[in-house]
C-alpha cells in the first residue's frame, strides 16, 4: 500500500524534473538562436538551472520514499 505511494511520489518528482529540464533546454536553445553571441553565458545560466532542478527532483525522491518508515 504505501510502496505504491511512494513510487507515485518518486514518479511525479521525476516527470516534473523532465519537463522543467525540457523547457530550460528548449528556451536556452531558443536564446542561443536568437542571440549566438550569448551562447556561452546562455549555456552557463541553463547548465546550472538544470541541475536545480535535477536537485529538488532528487530531494522529492527521497522524501516520497522516507515516508514509507
Amino acid at each position: 500500500m504505501f510502496g505504491s505511494i511512494a513510487a507515485l511520489g518518486a514518479g511525479l518528482s521525476v516527470i516534473g524534473a523532465g519537463i522543467g529540464i525540457g523547457q530550460i533546454g528548449g528556451k536556452a536553445v531558443e536564446g542561443i538562436a536568437r542571440q549566438p553571441e550569448a551562447a556561452s553565458k546562455i549555456q552557463t545560466a541553463m547548465i546550472i538551472a538544470a541541475a536545480l532542478v535535477e536537485g529538488a527532483a532528487l530531494f522529492g525522491v527521497v522524501v516520497s520514499f522516507l515516508g514509507l518508515r
